[in-house]
């Protein structure tokens, strides 16, 4: 285990709760990495850790680290680990949006009504990740007919349609709501272009809660002045942080949260269960949870 992770106890306990004992990387067989945004940390530490067959990365996105993954190592991620917060974010996010939210917490006067009804909605989500999974369980009180777009279109619980990369404009037409939930890859980077907001209905909301690169924010500020769609909510934005001054601030149909989708207080809880399944597993010989795929770089 990674020493970095003394000073965060949750998950040296969460270590030993698994069955594990926390020790020097020249004397581990696994590596919880607790720096996800200090890249450059890692190949030293597994340097110095021979015997290190299995590495824990914290977040499902893994986007600054794929360069140091190899076959070497067992690489796991926290893929699903976050599902639930982030899921609630969407839902609060695609209701702000539809009710006009972003509009009246500006407005300094009585303004007239505005909004629609997310109950009964069409609801398009790319990525067929955990995100999507919590999120369709929580839209069942909406009755919403429910679109997923995914690499591998396989049928999922509580979803009407699956389609594949090639039905995304088709996806996007009919949508009151467009949630983008995927890990950020080479081909999903700028998959939000304007040919995809000009699918988009004008009344349609756009929520991103992946990475800021899955969108091209020129075409969006663009769309959005021009009203060629509802608004969009983003928790991520590319550049992030977003800059002060920046058009998206001032725009009345553009709602903007910090990256708060998972908080550090919401998610160390989670992930100390996910070090501790993972870690009861490793030492049973089982299965574990959440593999990146090293060829797909999640």
């Amino acid at each position: 285990m990674e020493p970095e992770c003394w000073r965060r106890p949750a998950l040296v306990d969460a270590v030993i709760a698994g069955g594990g004992q926390v020790t020097a990387p020249d004397e581990a067989e696994a590596l919880v990495w607790a720096e996800p945004a200090a890249p450059e940390l890692l190949p030293g530490v597994l340097e110095n850790g021979p015997t290190i067959e299995w590495v824990q990365l914290p977040y499902a996105g893994i986007e600054n680290l794929t360069h140091l993954l190899d076959r070497d190592h067992l690489w796991t991620c926290g893929k699903g680990v976050y599902a639930e917060p982030v899921a609630e974010h969407v839902l609060m996010l695609a209701l702000a949006g539809l009710r006009g939210m972003g509009s009246y917490a500006r407005a300094r006067s009585w303004s007239p009504p505005e909004g629609r009804n997310l109950l009964g909605g069409r609801v398009t989500v790319l990525g067929g990740g955990g995100i999507t999974e919590s999120l369709v369980r929580l839209l069942g009180p909406w009755e919403c007919r429910v679109t997923v777009l995914r690499r591998h279109p396989v049928p999922m619980d509580g979803v009407d349609r699956v389609v594949g990369p090639e039905c995304l404009h088709d996806a996007l037409r009919d949508a009151d709501v467009v949630v983008v939930a995927l890990s950020l890859t080479p081909e999903t980077t700028g998959i939000i272009d304007a040919a995809a907001l000009d699918a988009m209905a004008p009344h349609a909301w756009l929520i991103n809660v992946g990475r800021g690169g899955h969108v091209v924010t020129d075409d969006l500020v663009e769309a959005l002045a021009a009203g060629a769609i509802g608004g969009a909510a983003l928790d991520v934005t590319e550049p992030e942080p977003l800059p002060d001054g920046h058009p998206l601030w001032e725009m009345e149909n553009c709602i903007i949260t910090p990256h708060v989708g998972n908080t550090p207080e919401m998610g160390l809880k989670l992930l100390a269960r996910r070090v501790t399944e993972n870690v009861r597993r490793y030492i049973a010989g089982e299965e574990l949870l959440g593999p990146v795929d090293v060829d797909l770089g999640y």
